[in-house]
């Protein structure tokens, strides 16, 4: 998958101004799993809402998380796990919606030093992954409930790829934009265990002035992704067009046909994201990377907030 220049990234974020519209900040960059943000982009329902959206990009979703919470964005789309870490800290932050899952984690294994057919065959074996991120909770996941212990080794996420093939580790678990890589790297010697235990949520949340004082704002922001949801339901071809022309050709409606396999596409907020984030904060505990409380789903819940969703989709609203 190329990556987009600067200048191209901007031209991508780029949405006309209206007159008297309400400015809104929104951490977000184009990519493959969220593709109600391109056709809202697309089809001017953001700025039909009565919306002036200002795109700001970060390199993670950690990163927008804390813009959010230091008060340089209003809303940010990012992978669920910074939520989590957040929830124990004491940060000050809603979930607003959940746009899809990814249902694709895996272990990628260098068959040149052997076979893994089961998660059981991870036992006593290397495996690299970067420490303390929402894919070292998958691996330690997949271990657990396989009843195996391995040699686990933490790398920045470029360096995994690399050192597998140079056999320095027996297998991997990378954030999933390094899969196409690790099969191109590897070649025939490439295989994957997709064990189950984990999906990405790619969730957005808000600020407290969106939830509270801006509420009538993060509505209209939410009807617009929410009118955007059913085009992409209606017609899934469209959406990956719309997709691949926000990241600029970066990658094709055809490789997009293929990675949707993997992708639960489709807004909502339930109790299943609140159990992920308070299995995910208990890990965090266990690892000693943030100190304190554990925290129950009730609690975990309080950083929820569902109303501008239900407000124009009450279906898509499953909590207490």
């Amino acid at each position: 998958m190329k990556q987009l220049s600067p200048l191209a990234l901007a031209a991508a974020l780029l949405v006309p101004m209206a007159a008297g519209a309400e400015e809104m900040t929104f951490a977000w960059t184009p990519n493959p799993q969220t593709p109600q943000v391109d056709v809202a982009i697309q089809k001017g329902y953001f700025k039909d809402a009565g919306l002036d959206i200002k795109f700001v990009a970060f390199n993670t979703g950690r990163e927008g998380f804390e813009a959010m919470t230091g008060g340089q964005v209003d809303v940010t789309f990012m992978a669920e796990f910074p939520a989590a870490v957040g929830a124990l800290t004491g940060q000050d932050f809603s979930v607003i919606g959940d746009l899809a899952r990814y249902t694709g984690s895996r272990v990628i294994v260098n068959t040149a030093g052997g076979a893994v057919a089961t998660p059981a065959d991870l036992a006593g074996k290397r495996i690299g992954t970067t420490i303390g991120t929402n894919v070292n909770y998958y691996l330690d996941t997949v271990l657990k409930q396989a009843g195996v212990k391995a040699e686990v080794v933490g790398a920045a996420p470029p360096d995994l790829v690399p050192a597998l093939a140079r056999g320095d580790l027996d297998a991997i678990v990378p954030f999933p934009t390094f899969y196409a890589p690790a099969k191109a790297t590897l070649g025939d010697n490439y295989a994957e265990l997709r064990a189950p235990g984990y999906d990405v949520h790619y969730i957005l949340a808000a600020s407290p002035e969106m939830t509270g004082k801006r509420a009538a704002v993060l509505e209209a922001f939410m009807g617009a992704l929410e009118k955007a949801d059913a085009d992409v339901k209606a017609d899934p071809q469209a959406a990956m067009q719309a997709v691949s022309a926000s990241m600029q050709g970066a990658i094709s409606p055809e490789a997009l046909a293929a990675m949707w396999q993997d992708v639960d596409i489709g807004l909502k907020l339930d109790t299943g994201l609140a159990d992920l984030l308070v299995s995910e904060a208990d890990w965090v505990l266990s690892k000693g990377v943030v100190k304190g409380d554990a925290v129950t789903v009730d609690e975990m819940l309080t950083h929820f907030a569902p109303q501008a969703l239900e407000k124009v989709a009450p279906e898509a609203v499953d909590l207490p």
